[in-house]
């Protein structure tokens, strides 16, 4: 639901009170308020809310507690709240601080976010009047961008197949005027993605490489890389079924890559902007691939597979192969790739990685600023040797059972010669609680703060 963008005749405030502010504007309102709020034991703590009536029987006003700007523990998201919580109606804030009306009006959107396919919508939801100096064009081109992943990624896998999830890439697409392509089945032997064909070959449908490009050919060349395994078994390595419950999720790289790219092209950033999603399910059937193959790549290094259950990294290599082909700018991936990194960072903390120290603190200090959190961990060079392979040039795992995050990324560094700048972001694609502006469900992470970052380096035209 967007925000509303001219104010309407009726409007509910949304007064925001600190401890500090609390007596002051306590003071402005009528006695039967001030006592209504004493009476229900409303406290301007962060979180806190109470509706106050008005003579009619109305609704006069909502306080809401926040804890006061720029302190440490104040959370800019945490207004977004209300938009589950309020009755339907018109809604404005009063009293935030300028820099908290944006964040504010994405939470109330993001927080808002309902996945509907197999239910029936809820009760009808509150819309917020767009507070002052607010682009509300911008806000909604980023909670659009996001809802669009969340849909994708909390769609299960009989419904967000191969098929389903090539479509969805087409449709963004299309969406915005531009043709995607896709090389499908035994077509991928024959271009040169013998990896993704491999990890894709024995399940129900073709594995497939989807690839768009958007925006003047004369601009900086950014490409974007998800990894879009629909559903992961782990292949013959089988996962046990605790660990494959949320395995719907593992497309949720290609998900953040189409949010993120839906922002870029929506706000016609000048980027040269190409989209690969290669697509697989990870199947257990007479095809499947086996521990101890070896595959040839696209880069030309032949792969031993230590586990099919690490099968992300190998149609990523294929992909992100192709993209440095073209020596883009900038080479960024998306994956759902390890659980080390979960461990190491938990859910909500995804690690990322580069070789470009000023793009590393620029992204990590976005990501702070606008409510998207990533962490740098390093690309250690010493752990490099524990891919090597006795048989091939690589393994696709390492000899044990240390720093799987890094040297999956160390893995994927191997395939991205050409590029001037890569980055690969160890994504969750999930939330497992709902907190403000994070509906319990997917979540496509890392995208806003590249969006964000991308408008301020690659402004539109």
């Amino acid at each position: 639901m967007p925000l509303i963008e001219s104010r309407p005749g009726k409007t509910v405030s949304i007064v925001c009170v600190t401890r500090e502010t609390w007596e002051a504007r306590c003071a402005t309102l009528s006695p039967a308020a001030a006592a209504f709020a004493t009476a229900s034991g409303f406290e301007p703590k962060a979180g806190a809310h109470v509706l106050l009536p008005d003579e009619q029987g109305g609704l006069a006003c909502v306080l809401f507690g926040m804890d006061p700007a720029g302190s440490a523990k104040a959370d800019t998201f945490l207004p977004g709240k209300l938009s589950t919580l309020l009755p339907a109606g018109a809604y404005e804030f009063e009293g935030l601080a300028a820099d908290a009306c944006e964040p504010a009006a994405l939470s109330w959107l993001l927080s808002a976010y309902r996945f509907t396919r197999y239910k029936k919508p809820g009760a009808e939801r509150p819309q917020l009047v767009c507070p002052q100096g607010v682009d509300a064009r911008r806000v909604s081109r980023m909670a659009d961008g996001i809802c669009l992943a969340r849909d994708l990624i909390n769609t299960p896998a009989n419904d967000m197949s191969p098929v389903a999830l090539e479509a969805a890439v087409h449709a963004l697409a299309e969406r915005h005027g531009v043709t995607a392509k896709s090389i499908i089945g035994h077509e991928l032997l024959a271009r040169g993605f013998p990896l993704i064909h491999a990890v894709g070959r024995a399940a129900a449908e073709e594995p497939r490489l989807v690839d768009f490009s958007f925006g003047p050919e004369d601009a900086p060349k950014v490409t974007l890389v998800g990894k879009g395994v629909c559903f992961d078994t782990g292949g013959l390595d089988i996962k046990p079924s605790s660990a494959m419950l949320l395995m719907k999720k593992d497309m949720g790289g290609a998900a953040v890559a189409l949010a993120l790219a839906h922002m870029i092209m929506d706000a016609k950033l000048t980027i040269r902007l190409r989209v690969l999603v290669p697509i697989v399910e990870n199947a257990v059937a007479a095809a499947a691939f086996r521990p101890g193959d070896i595959y040839p790549s696209r880069k030309g290094l032949n792969v031993e597979i230590g586990n099919t259950d690490a099968e992300g990294r190998l149609i990523l290599a294929d992909a992100l192969a192709l993209g440095a082909e073209e020596n883009p700018e900038l080479l960024i991936d998306f994956a759902t790739l390890t659980g080390a990194a979960r461990v190491a960072l938990g859910p909500d903390l995804p690690p990322f990685y580069t070789g470009d120290d000023a793009f590393a603190a620029e992204v990590q200090a976005t990501g702070l600023r606008v409510h998207d959190p990533v962490w740098r961990l390093p690309l250690w060079d010493a752990y490099d040797s524990l891919l090597d392979s006795k048989s091939a040039d690589l393994n696709n795992v390492s000899n044990g059972p240390f720093a799987g995050s890094i040297t999956a990324a160390l893995f994927l560094r191997r395939f991205v010669e050409g590029a001037r700048a890569w980055a690969h972001f160890d994504v969750y694609g999930w939330n497992p609680s709902t907190k403000p502006g994070r509906p319990e469900g997917g979540e496509a992470q890392a995208a806003r703060l590249l969006y964000d970052l991308f408008e301020r380096r690659y402004p539109a035209a």
